[in-house]
């Protein structure tokens, strides 16, 4: 899926919901978890009642990987399930050298054909430029995220790098510390473009958004945080949509485990619902 395919499908549904499918087998409605295809059934389910109000899903891998071959075959499975009219996103977190990376990028967008992967830009360039050679793929590279341990890195101030001026001349001010993800984003930006390039920027990080803008005025933002874990679609889409939108926000707890039992398919359409009606005020 292209940039425009996903714009267009942002204005058609007046909505920029990306539904995560963190299938835990232990939080199941009780009347699934002995059915032998539980996981599969449960999101196929889950598919059905949220598709006309989001126009993503995204998929932690992890939730998939921890059932071993069975994990790998209903995500696999699930996979296909999604409508081509909505972006997938492999929440995978993936980030090592080249040659790894490139094995990475072949799983994520050939053996398992998803449209985007989430990526660790921790080991530079090399790590992440093997995702952007894929032709409308998207690598969607950890910005600045939401969970307490981001303190612990991404803030720290530094001087910003000496070529930074060069990349981006209209935000740098020079010999100004900058914070350690402010760096990652101006550099990681020069690698790729918006059609190939988004970010994760934590919903509970709204007030750092303005100057997010400032920086990435024209990428897409991967905005995960939003329901269960406290961050205001209001203050997001304020400070953070752009001309074309530009974010996807995702919401899976608050949808996926709406109910715990047989009415669960239909208490996720109406959280999707509603968040799609909210965001169609905002565009």
């Amino acid at each position: 899926m292209n940039k425009q395919q996903l714009i267009a499908q942002i204005q058609e549904k007046r909505s920029f919901l990306c539904v995560g499918l963190d299938t835990d087998i232990t939080k199941l409605p009780a009347h699934l978890q002995q059915h032998p295809d539980a996981a599969y059934e449960f999101n196929k389910a889950i598919i059905d009642a949220t598709k006309d109000h989001c126009v993503s899903y995204k998929i932690n891998t992890a939730f998939y990987e921890s059932m071993g071959l069975k994990g790998w075959e209903i995500m696999e499975r699930t996979l296909a399930y999604i409508p081509k009219t909505h972006l997938s996103i492999a929440d995978a977190k993936r980030g090592d050298i080249g040659n790894t990376a490139a094995q990475y990028a072949k799983t994520f967008f050939e053996v398992l054909p998803f449209d985007a992967v989430t990526v660790a830009p921790y080991m530079g360039e090399d790590s992440v430029r093997p995702f952007l050679e894929y032709d409308n793929k998207w690598a969607i590279v950890l910005g600045l995220t939401s969970n307490k341990g981001s303190n612990d890195f991404q803030r720290l101030m530094v001087q910003h790098a000496a070529d930074d001026t060069a990349l981006l001349p209209h935000i740098v001010a020079p010999n100004r510390p900058r914070a350690l993800y402010e760096e990652v984003l101006t550099k990681v930006a020069a690698w790729g473009s918006t059609d190939n390039l988004m970010f994760v920027i934590g919903a509970t990080q709204a007030s750092q958004l303005q100057d997010i803008r400032s920086i990435i005025p024209d990428h897409f933002l991967l905005v995960p945080g939003v329901g269960a874990q406290g961050g205001s679609l209001e203050e997001v889409a304020k400070y953070g949509k752009n001309k074309d939108c530009g974010l996807l926000v995702n919401a899976s707890r608050a949808v996926i485990y709406a109910a715990t039992d047989e009415t669960f398919a239909e208490a996720a359409a109406r959280a999707a619902k509603d968040y799609q009606v909210e965001m169609s005020s905002y565009l």
